[in-house]
């Protein structure tokens, strides 16, 4: 289990930055090399390429040499992965503030664990 979380706390870092996020966002339209991408960017290519190293080592992209030229990709498995930690905590608030809603409404506590269990919509 902390393997995971260590690699949630790499991930959530490297998206805190508004570069790093811009890059991943680069990176949708397809594989880049590094010398494509700070081209975008007012600072170095050394640069470009501590940002690209946080993304790595946070499994939000692959670099892949190639030749002389260094390609980077983004990686599916690694966004999926924060996606669903987000997706699971919004499910839990969602299904708090049901339950507080339902409380303060005076309607009885629901035994299930969602509200989606026992409404059609």
């Amino acid at each position: 289990m902390r393997s995971t979380q260590d690699l949630l706390d790499r991930q959530f870092a490297a998206l805190a930055d508004a570069t790093r996020r811009d890059l991943l966002t680069h990176l949708r339209q397809g594989p880049a090399t590094v010398t494509e991408l700070a081209g975008h960017y007012p600072i170095t290519r050394a640069g470009i390429s501590q940002h690209l190293t946080v993304l790595e080592k946070a499994e939000l992209l692959t670099r892949t040499r190639r030749g002389k030229w260094v390609e980077c990709q983004l990686t599916q498995t690694g966004l999926d992965q924060a996606a669903a930690w987000l997706e699971e905590q919004r499910a839990q608030w969602n299904d708090r503030l049901e339950r507080l809603e339902d409380h303060l409404n005076g309607q009885p506590p629901n035994t299930t664990n969602s509200r989606e269990a026992t409404h059609d919509g």
